[in-house]
């Protein structure tokens, strides 16, 4: 569980939380090299103080004769020098000492005198003393020489050794956390140039992308992130963009209804059934309205859930169709027949996708169907921009009759497409209306007792689309209507 105290004084900063990790990390070490150093150094002044006490035991052994019948000690010309702190000891017997020693030092140079072998000691009281003890192996009679050294000075060297190394310690950090701060800012200056950039970019929909610049791999790796996160801004306003058209172009038609006929019905005083039909006209232009807003924004979000304009993957295309003409047959007015080419035939799209691209032309069949509606699926080559087609080729789609005038695409490609026909036996497309059949909100007759709100072949075409594909209205089909669906193959 998070330290509320902790995580209120962590830094807030990218740059502080890593100049502080940098810090503790450098302190760590410089503590241990510290504890080492110093630790080595005083291994090796009480090293020092050991050799000079062992020299000087050495130097008084040659003064102690041995080879009588008692130990005794022979003048030297630096009698006086080497006397201070030395206890000369025949056996546990005391031949010669320091003036006025201290008693625990006293009684420390003993019990070194006694034990065999040279040994070394400290004696810790008002100043620390180390004492050494050496045997005189030349003569007879055994003897034992004992200096003893003041530490002080050894330890005042390795107290300022320590000092100073602390100070060192507290100077390189200092400069780790200052040069720390400075290297992590300039290393994140990119990644700031680039989140302010991508903010710029996101306010005024640019075109530009990090992708296109050579960037580390760390940044290039975060110039993807922005990159995709800048494409689906774009992709969101662009379908904010469109849904707020598709709503007031929509909206405009029976809201000018009901406005027109407030108008007229207030222009004069009007009859109880002159009222009545008022009502009812409001009420259907009203009732127009909620299904328009009801039909486009479902379609908004199944688009924002699904993503569906850029939906991946394949989809079989048989069952589906046979999957939504049972959601959609109506038994008692008409029969859906669902036929193929081929049973195994694979849209480039997504099932979700197909169904939301063919069900509003089944749906608009079923509406106007006398008998029953009749859905074939082929194989064709469907037509692209891109290179001229061969004069002999595959039978393309029918299309709407093209304007006169108007120009052949200069080059042309063909692609392997799947084909859906949906045709029905209905009094088919009013010729004057052909031309606004895909406009959203248009109906050949509003008043026909059918229901919709002129809005499933504009978005079955529109997905289609997005899909690399198309919705067409085949225009040589006079026995009721057919509409032709091609999309890309799987």
């Amino acid at each position: 569980m998070r330290n509320p105290l902790t995580h209120r004084l962590a830094p807030r900063t990218l740059r502080g939380r890593l100049s502080l990790v940098a810090l503790t990390t450098a302190a760590l070490l410089m503590t241990i090299l510290t504890v080492v150093f110093n630790t080595v150094v005083r291994h090796h002044l009480r090293a020092q103080a050991d050799d000079e006490l062992r020299a000087r035991a050495a130097a008084i052994a040659t003064t102690v004769d041995t080879g009588g019948r008692t130990v005794r000690v022979l003048e030297a010309s630096d009698d006086g020098l080497l006397d201070s702190n030395v206890w000369i000891y025949a056996g546990p017997t005391t031949v010669e000492q320091p003036p006025s020693p201290a008693p625990e030092i006293g009684r420390a140079a003993g019990l070194l005198a006694t034990r065999a072998g040279g040994r070394c000691t400290t004696v810790e009281g008002d100043r620390p003393v180390r004492l050494c003890a050496r045997p005189v192996t030349h003569g007879r009679l055994p003897a034992t020489v004992v200096t003893a050294l003041d530490l002080s000075p050894y330890r005042s060297s390795a107290d300022l050794l320590l000092l100073g190394s602390l100070a060192l310690d507290a100077v390189m950090l200092a400069c780790t956390y200052a040069l720390t701060r400075l290297a992590v800012g300039r290393a994140l200056r990119p990644v700031r140039a680039m989140s302010d950039q991508a903010i710029q970019w996101s306010a005024v929909e640019s075109e530009r992308r990090f992708g296109a610049v050579a960037q580390p791999a760390e940044l290039a790796r975060l110039g993807a992130s922005l990159d995709s996160l800048l494409d689906r801004i774009r992709a969101v306003l662009r379908h904010e963009r469109r849904l707020t058209g598709e709503l007031s172009h929509e909206l405009r038609t029976p809201l000018s209804r009901i406005i027109a006929e407030l108008d007229w019905w207030r222009s004069r005083p009007r009859s109880q059934a002159e009222t009545l039909a008022v009502h009812r006209t409001v009420t259907e232009a009203a009732e127009s309205m909620r299904t328009i807003c009801d039909t486009l924004l479902g379609d908004a979000r199944e688009e924002a859930r699904h993503d569906a304009a850029t939906a991946p993957g394949t989809a079989e295309v048989l069952p589906v169709l046979r999957r939504l003409a049972a959601h959609q047959e109506d038994p008692a007015r008409s029969m859906i027949v669902v036929t193929a080419a081929d049973d195994r035939l694979e849209a480039g799209v997504s099932p979700a996708l197909l169904e939301r691209i063919v069900g509003p032309l089944l749906a608009n069949a079923l509406r106007y169907a006398r008998s029953g509606v009749t859905v074939h699926v082929g194989h064709v080559q469907h037509t692209l921009p891109g290179h001229p087609l061969p004069e002999t080729g595959p039978t393309r789609p029918a299309g709407p009759a093209r304007p006169a005038g108007s120009a052949e695409p200069a080059a042309l490609h063909a692609v392997s497409a799947v084909r859906i026909d949906v045709t029905d036996d209905g009094p088919g497309v009013p010729e004057a209306f052909l031309g606004q059949l895909f406009q959203p909100g248009r109906r050949a007759d509003p008043y026909d007792g059918h229901g919709g709100a002129g809005l499933g072949l504009p978005l079955a075409r529109r997905l289609a689309r997005s899909a690399g594909g198309e919705v067409h209205h085949d225009p040589a089909h006079t026995a009721g209507a057919r509409f032709t669906v091609t999309l890309p193959a799987g």
